[in-house]
């Protein structure tokens, strides 16, 4: 069980990084255009510097193509492992026909792929037979077609463990911390999570309680 940061803001991703518990980044377009306007490349460079700061030069950091093309997705994919030379680098590939083609040739040439955008069983079932290194279900978008986000990872976990498949299930697409916690008991490998919700999941009223007894208890006892 791993969790990733889903941002590409790198104080959010300074702050997980110090307290420990962050195993790998996941980014795509939109969540980099929540971010100040400034040079691709350098933003993703900027991360794994961060990365490197804190000792973690290996962790998993996904980035995502930006073209719905195939020779172009290839193409990109091959510049972003020229320019950021980054071990732990991970390719996002969209799910679909064409795209199938492209982690192929991805993973022919040794580039490491995190299929994205899945929302189904047999979409994840197809992107781990292509050899995707990742799958990447969006709970809150399988809910938002009537569907069970939690029955749909339990499914692509047990299938994959039957076949003794390497492809690691990352769960994204987090609304609520119920989100987390679902997503973790239905086996996923990896839930990637927004970072606002990392201090909600350390927080609970009854602990701030206890504390708060403990050191008033405390202090009276020193009186």
């Amino acid at each position: 069980m791993k969790i990733f940061i889903d941002s590409a803001n790198l104080k959010d991703i300074e702050e997980a990084l110090k307290r420990g518990f962050a195993s790998g980044i996941t980014t795509n377009p939109s969540i980099l255009a929540k971010e100040k306007k400034c040079d691709f490349k350098e933003h993703i460079h900027k991360i794994i510097s961060l990365v490197r700061e804190f000792g973690l030069r290996d962790i998993p950091l996904s980035v995502e193509v930006f073209s719905t093309e195939p020779d172009e997705m290839v193409r990109q994919a091959e510049q972003f492992v020229k320019e950021f030379r980054y071990e732990g680098l991970n390719i996002k590939i969209p799910i679909g026909w064409d795209e199938l083609s492209v982690i192929k040739r991805l993973k022919d040439k040794g580039i490491k792929v995190n299929c994205t955008c899945c929302m189904s069983y047999n979409q994840a079932i197809m992107a781990a037979d292509a050899g995707s290194d990742f799958v990447s279900l969006f709970s809150g978008r399988i809910r938002d077609i009537g569907y069970n986000s939690t029955a749909v990872i339990s499914a692509v976990k047990r299938t994959l463990a039957d076949w003794e498949c390497p492809s690691k299930i990352i769960v994204g697409s987090i609304r609520h911390i119920a989100d987390i916690n679902e997503a973790l008991q239905a086996g996923a490998d990896i839930v990637t999570v927004p970072p606002k919700f990392f201090t909600q999941m350390c927080s609970h009223p009854k602990t701030t309680e206890v504390v708060n007894q403990f050191i008033t208890d405390f202090r009276e006892w020193l009186e």
